[in-house]
């Protein structure tokens, strides 16, 4: 892990595109504004654990393949 120091509206960037800048010290948080193409994700660390253990749930669940093969063919009981 890299850590950095920053003061308030200095930034750090990743790749070529994604900016952090430290916003705000109040207290024990500090507010973190994040620059980012839309077509990146961005997500608190513990709502991306949830939809990961979702998804895990989602691929585990039993798959009805004929009632899968009817809906896409358009032959919907």
């Amino acid at each position: 892990m890299l850590a950095l120091a920053r003061k308030i509206n200095q930034s750090i960037v990743i790749g070529n595109d994604i900016e952090i800048t430290l916003l705000e010290i109040k207290g024990d948080q500090i507010k973190i504004g994040i620059n980012a193409p839309k077509s990146v994700p961005i997500y608190r660390k513990e709502i991306y654990e949830q939809i990961q253990e979702e998804n895990k749930k989602a691929a585990q669940a039993d798959v009805d393949v004929a009632s899968l093969k009817n809906l896409f063919s358009g032959n919907i009981k």
